[in-house]
């Protein structure tokens, strides 16, 4: 891409308007912060590639969730050998109101307990997207999209009462 100064800063102020959002996606596929630290990187790096190709279709964050989403699946893929469970349940500093520090990693360890589908329906729902944003993010129907959800909430809620 030929180096555009204008292009540049409007990329780098999009980041960072939008820098909690790539942090919650690379946190659901994180086992440490190091490696939260290298999707973050890969996520940009993305978005980065495919800026000026975005043609604005879709909202600016559901574009950066289809990236993000994307991007750290294929890692989790690429990856065999990563652990199961997430070890950053310490390490929630992504969100500056403490007061909800220890509900946040209590409903993150209970996410990060389902398949990697489920933990993006989860975080887009959780993000207040609609089923039609979620859809058109996931690349779903609508209907797919409400009754995943409803048996996701369900898990969790059992998983939570074990």
């Amino acid at each position: 891409m030929e180096k555009d100064p204008a292009l540049e800063q409007e990329f780098i102020s999009t980041v960072q308007q939008n820098k909690q959002i790539i942090y919650k996606v690379c946190y659901m596929y994180a086992s440490n912060s190091d490696e939260l630290n290298d999707l973050y990187q890969e996520v940009v790096i993305n978005l980065w590639r495919g800026f000026c190709t975005f043609r604005g279709d879709s909202s600016i964050s559901s574009w950066i969730y289809r990236i993000g989403l994307n991007t750290c699946i294929s890692y989790y893929r690429k990856s065999s050998s990563r652990p199961k469970t997430v070890a950053l349940v310490d390490n929630l500093d992504v969100y500056e109101d403490t007061s909800k520090t220890a509900q946040l990693k209590e409903l993150y360890r209970l996410i990060n307990m389902l398949n990697k589908l489920e933990r993006a329906l989860i975080l887009l729902w959780l993000d207040d997207k609609t089923y039609d944003e979620i859809a058109e993010i996931m690349g779903l129907n609508r209907n797919t999209i409400a009754s995943k959800l409803k048996r996701i909430k369900t898990k969790i809620v059992e998983m939570a009462n074990q």
